[in-house]
């Protein structure tokens, strides 16, 4: 994934999402292609499992959610691993995530501007990744800004 071009990006948005709704449950699945460099964004009410490499499983899953207190966030999903891979190996594809989240997190923001555009306070919601892992010390949630730090102007 590496350095970001909007032109590398492809989206696709599933009926009934729009630009103006849902906000709430508001899904993203991103993944991409190694051989091409594209990123392949799906905009829908459900994530698109259908695109997901069940191999790599290197996608990023995110969502509008609203907790208890009534603020809202952006909470996407990183898988690390189910206990298929060493710790070792788990270690590094966590690195690798880390390492890519910030195009992963501009593809999405970039991705569904339209929207943003409609709902401008939610440039300045916060983005909380969490990272899935049988191993404790790699299994937990990061801050990651908003999505004002992703936005191109």
């Amino acid at each position: 994934m590496s350095n970001f071009d909007l032109e590398k990006l492809s989206v696709t948005v599933y009926p009934p999402v729009t630009s103006l709704q849902p906000v709430v449950g508001r899904k993203y699945t991103l993944t991409h292609s190694d051989d091409t460099g594209m990123l392949f964004l799906d905009i829908g009410s459900d994530y698109n499992y259908q695109a997901i490499n069940t191999k790599m499983r290197d996608e990023v899953l995110a969502e509008w959610q609203v907790n208890k207190m009534m603020e809202i966030s952006l909470v996407g999903f990183a898988y690390v691993d189910s206990g298929e891979y060493s710790k070792e190996e788990a270690e590094f594809r966590l690195t690798i995530f880390h390492k890519e989240m910030e195009t992963a997190l501009k593809g999405i923001i970039n991705g569904d501007h339209f929207f943003l555009l409609n709902y401008p306070m939610l440039l300045d919601a916060p983005i909380f990744i969490y990272f899935q892992s049988v191993y404790p010390g790699y299994h937990g949630k990061k801050y990651f800004g908003t999505p004002r730090d992703y936005l191109f102007q």
